[in-house]
């Protein structure tokens, strides 16, 4: 069936067509689909970047500017050739129009890199490196497929409808090529090419993963409801039916398998500078009943700012979802990833009305507590930013759609390291990281959400090149870095747009080496493959002495208690995304500020005497300024605030909270609140540091 009209593509051996047009098309203008393209033209090869919108660089131009990089070490080449550029325009003063640099945190003077931008100046940079390197980028076009002509389908992308049975006409829009690279969010190519590729969470069952599938009860997360709200149209009584967005079907068991996807969202980038904001507009289909969960959560107490908004520079934001009912439509995105273009355009504009509608609900409805009110009133859509399209970003945040099969999975385990990764080729390091997939009734007869997983691998890890490429005997032409073979749960982890992009360089780099040596992609020699990637710098395995976090507790002088070691009431959310960290990683009170958290630490000291207490943390811009520690020692308490927006000055890992006299044993503690603080609280490692 033909689903719509560029070029002609098809997918074929690469011993066949040797006086194709290009040697490579690369079909997705993703961050990862332009370090591909740059990547091949670098290595000598005719490249074409085929990009259905009209913009290329996909969430990294998207408004995905807070760059979840987790363990900046492990990003290598273009990708942090990239970051180093945006480190350079924001060195500029006049890249600074609504703003000073030394007032925007996340700018480093020494640093070499800068991981937060703006989405125009994304976009600017890739669009830049793609001009230097001279490759044919096509807009504004996507692939329609031709079924039936030999064993490998025929791929059209034209101005036209094409009768199948019709002769295909060239015209100067088209293109053979000798390797395809499908670096989309959708993984089109890949399943019109006809390889295996899945949708959906696997069972934990099916690969022996522990974070798979249904997830109810298992893991306790910031986006859930926190208080009780009836799910009925009329409170109290089921015959009236459930409200918009709550599944009417029971969800299966925890670590069933299923259809659902994580929810999708778009990342908005507003503007608090009132010259460079515009109001957020009501859409024309407005339909109340849609946020009568929210206006119900407020109602029963959860006064929680419904969205998590990340400072880039110029007074602007990257915008994500936070708490229960926020920018995430649950439950509104399981057909998109095998629906046809006219469906998933409608799938995008209901997104699109139910988060324009959720923002001119909070910022105008009287259902709206004031306190939420006042905050929203010192934002609006930034008016520099997606100007042809009404403020508003150009990118869905396709979190997951399809994911190829191929002869290796990657899996829990390799996020782990509890087996060894074949063949790496980049290296993914974030938090196992699934947003809400589905609302349902409780048995006790409220409302929760289901599917948030935030769980740290505990430091970087490899992704296998086998993990790229489609099964052998299946399509030999044909490299897949973004919609990799991942079970889902993996996929959370390593869907990262620096991650993308590592994978595309390297997908890249294979390709051309498959056109030189004349074999299938599943054959290129991987000794050959890794001396090329390294020396282009990218990074294929971590030392542990190099990782941003991970800091082994055995080798720190003095006696230390891990966060895990802690006595807890609430923080409840781990994470190793901010480094560095003691141990596998940090855990955080979700930025609740409910005053509830508290975290003991009693240690085993070996013998009486005075001892330096010091606390790690990871610094960060959302971290509290205010966070209350009293210390308990031989000659009574102490207390202290900690600023944990600021670096700690001891080994860039610990602060000194002051030396003190202790007895022998478990005398002493340590405890960590989030009482009346103004931000996030991290709670990681206490040393007692022995003074000789």
């Amino acid at each position: 069936m033909v689903r719509a009209v560029v070029a002609l593509l098809l997918i074929v051996s690469p011993r066949v067509f040797a006086d194709s047009k290009v040697d490579v098309c690369v079909y997705g203008g993703t961050a990862g689909g332009v370090a591909a393209a740059i990547q091949a033209a670098r290595m000598g090869k005719t490249v074409v970047l085929i990009e259905p919108s009209n913009h290329i660089g996909g969430m990294t131009s998207g408004g995905l500017g807070w760059t979840d990089s987790g363990d900046k070490a492990a990003v290598g080449g273009i990708a942090r050739e990239f970051y180093q550029r945006v480190k350079k325009h924001y060195d500029k003063p006049e890249s600074w129009k609504y703003g000073k640099r030394e007032d925007y945190k996340q700018y480093r003077p020494g640093d070499d890199e800068m991981w937060t931008f703006e989405p125009h100046v994304a976009e600017q940079i890739l669009r830049e490196m793609l001009k230097e390197h001279k490759v044919e980028v096509i807009n504004g076009q996507r692939i329609a497929v031709i079924s039936g002509r030999g064993k490998s389908p025929l791929l059209y992308i034209g101005t036209k409808l094409v009768d199948q049975n019709a002769a295909i006409q060239l015209d100067p829009w088209c293109h053979f090529a000798k390797v395809f690279i499908d670096a989309s969010y959708e993984g089109d190519l890949m399943d019109w090419a006809g390889v295996s590729c899945a949708v959906g969470r696997e069972a934990n069952l099916k690969y022996g993963e522990t974070l798979n599938g249904v997830q109810k009860t298992k893991n306790v997360h910031n986006h859930r409801f926190v208080v009780k709200v009836d799910p009925f149209v009329k409170p109290g009584d089921k015959s009236s039916g459930l409200l918009f967005g709550i599944e009417k079907d029971p969800l299966s068991s925890d670590g069933d398998g299923d259809h659902r996807l994580q929810a999708f969202c778009f990342r908005m980038c507003m503007s608090n500078v009132k010259e460079n904001s515009v109001p957020f507009p009501k859409p024309a289909d407005y339909d109340e009943a849609k946020y009568e969960l929210l206006f119900r959560n407020f109602e029963a107490g959860d006064l929680r700012f419904p969205m998590k908004p990340d400072m880039m520079p110029n007074g602007k934001t990257d915008t994500n979802n936070d708490c229960a009912v926020s920018t995430d439509y649950i439950g509104q995105n399981y057909k998109y990833a095998d629906a046809d273009y006219k469906e998933r355009e409608k799938i995008v504009k209901e997104h699109e009305s139910y988060q324009k509608g959720l923002m001119w609900t909070l910022a105008n409805h009287k259902r709206v507590p004031q306190k939420i009110r006042d905050e929203m009133a010192k934002w609006g859509l930034a008016k520099d930013e997606f100007t042809d399209n009404g403020n508003w970003p150009h990118q869905i945040y396709v979190r997951e759609a399809r994911r190829l099969v191929s002869d290796y999975v990657m899996t829990e385990h390799d996020c782990r390291r509890s087996r060894p990764t074949p063949e790496p080729v980049g290296m993914g390091s974030c938090n196992m990281d699934s947003h809400n997939c589905a609302r349902y009734v409780t048995p006790e007869g409220f409302v929760q959400n289901e599917g948030d997983i935030q769980v740290s691998p505990g430091g970087p890890y490899q992704i296998s090149y086998k993990s790229i490429v489609p099964k052998a005997g299946e399509c030999p032409n044909l490299l897949v870095p973004v919609c990799i073979s991942s079970s889902h749960i993996a996929y959370g982890s390593i869907r990262m747009e620096p991650v993308f992009m590592v994978l595309g360089q390297s997908a890249a780099t294979a390709a051309c080496l498959a056109i030189d040596d004349k074999v299938d992609v599943q054959k290129v020699e991987y000794a050959k493959l890794k001396e090329r990637l390294l020396k282009d710098k990218q990074v294929l395995e971590l030392p542990r002495a190099k990782r941003a976090g991970g800091i082994d507790p055995k080798t720190l002088r003095g006696v230390v208690v891990d966060d895990d070691q802690a006595e807890r009431k609430g923080f409840d959310a781990k994470s190793s995304a901010v480094g560095p960290f003691v141990g596998d990683g940090y855990r955080h009170d979700g930025g609740t500020k409910d005053g509830k958290q508290s975290a003991t630490y009693v240690p085993n000291l070996p013998k009486a005497g005075e001892y330096e207490v010091r606390i790690a943390y990871s610094p960060n811009a959302n971290r509290a300024t205010n966070v209350p520690v009293t210390i308990s020692h031989a000659g009574g308490t102490a207390k202290a605030k900690v600023n944990q927006q600021k670096a700690p000055p001891v080994s860039e890992t610990f602060v000194s909270l002051g030396t003190f006299s202790f007895g022998k044993g478990k005398s002493g503690r340590v405890v960590i609140t989030n009482e009346g603080v103004d931000g996030y609280v991290v709670i990681d490692a206490v040393v007692f540091l022995p003074k000789d």
